[in-house]
């Protein structure tokens, strides 16, 4: 296993889960995978683009599914950086994949086939997560306040600042209204209303990392991050934020919320949480996974996907 304060990056903390850390090393094969290639690849991120499915990893890896996650294959994405995020824009076929060394990479068929689409000077430049609004439109953000944005489909690009600080931005998120989240290093939570033109503090209730924001339903609002933290506001509007006991020290790499309403939260040290009551409370689940899981998404037949540092693994439902 993996030491979460190990990092070849100096100064990059547990940023996206710390996984991107994992690139250089060789991993055991997962049980629940379908073939040995995608059990021995580290996959950081998961995206469903109609109902088909993309999942990017170490090494520039693009695992493309059209069958719920039964079987996977590998796509050629011109790029052998580490990707850490993957995003589609709505009922578009059109995505981005981003990772470490300035990388950005495009898709106009669905993670098929792909292209770089981002040429920086600067090769140090580390992107964690990405968010397609509209096919024309898309949002990456990475280590030490990284942020930049494309309105022509990636065609050009322009780097922006959403806050003053150099906090890594570790997720982007949206909820249903169109309110955009950030979550970072040392307690950095940000909102924009305006598509990310510009972006405003929401007051923090820790000092701690955050790895995502969670819209739910009713306006209300979930961050978790590091060791177990999970809290909760009734209303994105009217911040007030509440911890939820969740008995876990362990980092909440990301959240996810089901088809059934049913939230589920993972990370490391094999922590599974569930929440059936709109986040207002957590209780442990063991779906059989031994291992670090980076990210989670239902398939368009409800099946459950984890990916992370063995690869992928269908879920058992909770």
């Amino acid at each position: 296993m993996f030491s979460f304060s190990f990092s070849p990056f100096p100064g990059v903390s547990a940023s996206r889960f710390l996984f991107a850390a994992l690139a250089l090393l060789s991993l055991s094969a997962s049980s629940m995978a379908q073939n040995p290639a995608v059990a021995r690849t580290l996959l950081l991120d998961i995206a469903r683009v109609g109902s088909e499915i993309v999942a990017v990893g170490e090494r520039g890896a693009t695992l493309h599914s059209s069958d719920n996650g039964q079987t996977w294959s590998h796509i050629p994405s011109s790029t052998a950086a580490t990707l850490t995020g993957v995003s589609f824009a709505p009922a578009s076929h059109k995505g981005w994949a981003v990772g470490h060394q300035s990388t950005i990479i495009s898709t106009t068929d669905g993670g098929r086939s792909w292209k770089s689409c981002y040429d920086s000077k600067n090769k140090d430049l580390i992107f964690l997560d990405v968010l397609a609004l509209k096919p024309d439109h898309v949002i990456a953000v990475g280590a030490f306040g990284l942020a930049t944005a494309s309105r022509d489909g990636g065609l050009t690009w322009n780097q922006f600042n959403p806050t003053d600080d150099d906090q890594h931005l570790n997720r982007i998120s949206m909820s249903e209204d169109g309110m955009l989240y950030i979550a970072g290093e040392r307690g950095l939570l940000l909102r924009s209303a305006d598509s990310g033109a510009s972006w405003e503090k929401i007051p923090s209730p820790y000092e701690g990392s955050f790895y995502g924001v969670l819209p739910l339903e009713d306006g209300a609002l979930m961050a978790y991050g590091l060791r177990g933290h999970i809290f909760r506001s009734e209303s994105a509007a009217s911040i007030d934020w509440k911890g939820i006991s969740t008995d876990s020290p362990a980092l909440l790499a990301t959240a996810f919320r089901m088809k059934n309403r049913t939230i589920v939260v993972a990370g490391q040290a094999r922590c599974f949480l569930v929440s059936r009551d709109g986040g207002h409370s957590f209780k442990p689940w063991a779906p059989g996974i031994v291992s670090a899981v980076a990210e989670l998404l239902q398939t368009e037949n409800g099946t459950l996907i984890a990916v992370g540092e063995t690869g992928i693994s269908l879920l058992p439902l909770p």
